[in-house]
């Protein structure tokens, strides 16, 4: 029992890191590419 405890706690932390770090590579993909469409509006107004 201990064993199957210790298997399933090791998947479980093992999955939330990844989906953290899935989290934090898409938050900044969708941070960096609004900034740059926000940015490329501007300088369409400008012209």
């Amino acid at each position: 029992m201990d064993e199957q405890l210790r298997i399933i706690l090791i998947i479980i932390v093992s999955v939330s890191i990844f989906g953290l770090l899935i989290f934090v590579f898409v938050k900044n993909y969708i941070k960096n590419k609004i900034s740059h469409l926000i940015k490329e509006n501007n300088d369409k107004k400008l012209k």
